[in-house]
């Protein structure tokens, strides 16, 4: 993603604690600044193999059963970042100011952990994968980008680690991110972020 100054940051932070927490009272956005997404991203290091810029579509967990759809998030009309509907047929969106899958950066997918009366949502295990499970993100342009993760947290809102989920990294890599933790009315206390590396890219069979 590109470099973010401290206020932008801090929006962008503030949009992920809302996002993906769907509960009886979410909405399909957050009350976040709008995030700046002028700055250009560091070039890609030269050891390190990317994928070819291309939006997300797919979405497969196999340990912990996910295989869904991915919509594209942007922003709402107040500025404030996009969650996916809270719908019966929830999927998971990608952030659309973060880098593609597979593109030297932090790419950002989130998603809702329940969804109101419709009961669990996509990412409801989320807080269950360990490291080295496997994460594939379908591609547009019929490739699949294969990520393993590096390690799961789950963290106090208000300690949102907003520059290791949003920060430069010079190789792709993958967040995950939906709410966790013990409710609170319509709301949860924590956030659950998962952190994976790319492994390898192929063509989609």
């Amino acid at each position: 993603m590109s470099r973010l100054p401290g206020r932008a940051l801090a929006a962008v932070a503030l949009a992920a604690l809302l996002a993906g927490c769907g509960g009886t009272g979410a909405t399909t956005g957050s009350s976040a600044s709008r995030p700046s997404t002028s700055a250009t991203p560091p070039p890609a290091a030269k050891s390190v193999p990317t994928v070819g810029r291309s939006v997300p579509v797919g979405l497969r967990i196999p340990a912990i059963g996910v295989d869904t759809p991915v919509m594209k998030l942007g922003l709402a009309g107040d500025g404030s970042v996009q969650v996916p509907p809270i719908a019966a047929h929830d999927r998971a969106g990608w952030y659309e100011h973060s880098p593609t899958p597979g593109q030297t950066g932090p790419s950002v997918i989130l998603g809702h952990v329940t969804v109101g009366a419709y009961g669990d949502g996509v990412f409801r295990h989320l807080a269950d994968l360990e490291q080295g499970a496997r994460i594939e993100v379908r591609l547009a342009n019929g490739k699949a980008a294969e990520f393993a993760v590096t390690r799961v947290e789950t963290v106090a809102k208000a300690e949102f680690p907003t520059g290791e989920v949003y920060g430069n990294v010079d190789r792709p890599e993958l967040r995950l991110i939906t709410c966790g933790g013990p409710r609170t009315g319509d709301g949860y206390q924590d956030n659950v972020i998962v952190f994976a590396t790319l492994g390898s890219a192929a063509a989609k069979h």
